[in-house]
């Protein structure tokens, strides 16, 4: 209870920020008694939820899914032997043989029957030349002279030196599959040896592997096409209705629905270098249906529990939270007010003070500025009238904004008129530039404004805001060396706001000193600043209804990001 009071104790001289900032600390507050009582609380019950759930879950897959996935592993590693059998006895074949023995008739016919009688299954050969045409061939098609360039198995032979293909019909109607292999020869040529070997040897194989201990086997493409005969799902070539599965390098097992909703247990096994997927499907009866019962009163249990903890914590800490803030805003207000009251006390001295030993001397320029210019104005001969005219003019025009900047801080201290008006902030941030521009450009410091082009009009008080960015912009200044660079960024803040930020590859601002550099006469400029240009800055932008914030990364960068509202809502206020 103490740290999570200390969380309010700590931020007490923040509620300046008025009823929505005490609202999220209030929220972050209940947040914290709700988490740490809702951890200790069901940590330890889903611990145990989850101990039990894996534990019946690797029993019921131990019993039930192991079979189906050894089987699935088993008869994928025979039919891998099976193709890998046949491509290296067709590559024995190519590799040991020229083109041009293999491209007669008789030696290919030898070469054949050698083969059918050592492996089974093949149903015919034939050579293909580089250019894809069958140059030779052996079976019962008259294929001879026929051109495979365009087909696509054989550019992915081309490619990668072998293809075996998906199970088709082909003339006679009956199903049987490709397997092709590319030759090349010393010269740089290359040719193909091409054989179509009976898909029933696939099936014998998967029988062979135990097809009884399951209630269906077969073989699908990538499409789920069936590549074998099933028991349930249909002939060679039909599409299955169950789901095709995702790939996997390994055999694997899951549970599926048929179309009539029945439950099943499906292994899978992709077919390495080959189209074909073998699939075992067995149905899961009794044994699924039991593990989904005890699955769904472990996972209700636990969710009825959670619920109800919840609950009473939600309770709990809604009360606590509410009793706290009883007395901790009665607390906050009353040392907020002291604060504000001593900080005011300060700064009306202050300016008290600056108002009497400037504003006087700037009184008596003004007047003698004025009789001079009347005096100037009385006399027509004077070859000088013009040259004296515009001197005095501009020391009455100096001395006006000596005064307006006086009057600024005398603002900081005590309530001021605002003046409202529509101000395209992009071109105000340029006319002050255009007061600093000299120093910049004396000092090689390059100065960017990127603006973004829905940038709105708002409306705030042309002048004050003129002050802002100008002291931020002449300790943008200070704070860069020769050559330095400034980056004035403008753009959206929200849908009711927007943000000008401010950032320059100075000597930065240390951490230390990073929660005082919006105290009045606090500085950091060695040679002796007032330390009030950003104490007043922050009174003029929060006056205005916005915010000032800055970063700084010691030795690399520093920004300021000012954010103000497009239009000024709940009344102009004054600064506290």
């Amino acid at each position: 209870m103490g740290l999570v009071r200390n969380l309010f104790v700590k931020g007490a001289d923040d509620f300046s920020l008025g009823s929505g900032g005490q609202k999220r600390r209030y929220e972050v507050l209940r947040r914290y008694a709700v988490f740490s009582a809702a951890f200790v609380s069901i940590t330890p019950l889903i611990i145990m939820t989850l101990l039990g759930y894996y534990q019946y879950e690797k029993a019921f897959r131990a019993e039930l899914m192991g079979p189906i996935s050894h089987l699935a592993s088993s008869t994928k590693q025979s039919l891998e032997y099976f193709l890998q059998e046949r491509r290296s006895a067709l590559r024995m074949i190519v590799g040991e043989k020229s083109f041009e023995e293999l491209a007669d008739s008789a030696t290919l016919q030898h070469t054949f029957s050698n083969l059918r009688r050592s492996f089974g299954g093949f149903i015919d050969l034939g050579l293909i030349d580089g250019s894809g045409k069958q140059r030779s061939y052996v079976g019962p098609y008259s294929l001879a002279g026929k051109s495979y360039q365009e087909q696509a198995w054989f550019h992915e032979v081309r490619l990668r030196g072998v293809h075996v293909s998906k199970v088709f019909l082909g003339h006679r109607g009956f199903p049987h599959f490709v397997i092709a292999v590319k030759h090349e020869n010393p010269d740089g040529t290359w040719h193909v040896l091409r054989s179509t070997i009976d898909s029933e040897m696939l099936e014998k194989r998967i029988l062979a592997e135990g097809l009884h201990r399951a209630s269906d086997a077969f073989l699908i493409d990538r499409e789920g096409l069936l590549q074998s005969r099933s028991r349930r799902y249909g002939e060679i070539l039909q599409k299955i209705t169950l789901p095709v599965p995702p790939p996997s390098s390994r055999a694997d097992v899951m549970e599926v629905s048929d179309t009539d909703g029945t439950p099943l247990i499906m292994g899978w096994a992709f077919i390495g270098d080959s189209p074909f997927i073998f699939v075992l499907v067995k149905p899961s009866g009794a044994a699924l249906e039991s593990w989904n019962t005890l699955r769904t009163e472990l996972l209700v249990f636990t969710l009825i529990s959670v619920v109800l903890i919840l609950a009473v914590i939600w309770w709990g800490s809604t009360y606590m939270v509410r009793r706290i803030n009883e007395a901790d805003h009665k607390r906050a207000a009353v040392l907020h007010k002291v604060e504000y009251t001593n900080r005011m006390a300060t700064i009306g001295r202050l300016a008290a003070g600056v108002a009497h030993e400037i504003n006087n001397p700037l009184a008596i320029i003004n007047e003698k500025a004025g009789l001079l210019q009347d005096i100037v104005s009385a006399d027509d001969t004077s070859p000088q009238r013009d040259k004296f005219l515009g001197l005095a003019g501009s020391i009455v025009s100096a001395v006006s904004r000596a005064s307006r900047v006086t009057h600024r801080l005398l603002g900081f201290a005590r309530h001021m008129d605002v003046r409202m008006e529509p101000i395209a902030l992009e071109m105000l941030v340029a006319e002050v530039l255009g007061f600093l521009e000299r120093e910049a450009s004396h000092r090689n410091i390059k100065v960017n404004i990127q603006a973004s082009n829905d940038l709105p009009t708002i409306n705030s008080d042309r002048g004050q805001l003129q002050q802002v960015f100008l002291n931020i912009l002449n300790n943008a200044i200070a704070a860069v060396g020769d050559g330095g660079k400034i980056d004035i960024t403008l753009k959206l803040w929200g849908q009711d706001k927007v943000a000008v930020v401010v950032v320059d590859d100075g000597f930065g601002i240390e951490a230390v000193d990073l929660p005082k550099i919006f105290e009045p006469f606090f500085t950091t400029k060695k040679d002796g600043g007032t330390g009030l240009g950003l104490s007043i800055t922050y009174g003029i932008v929060e006056k205005l209804g916005g915010t000032i914030t800055a970063e700084s990364e010691p030795g690399d960068w520093t920004r300021f990001t000012v954010v103000l509202p497009i239009e000024r809502s709940g009344g102009l206020g004054s600064q506290g």
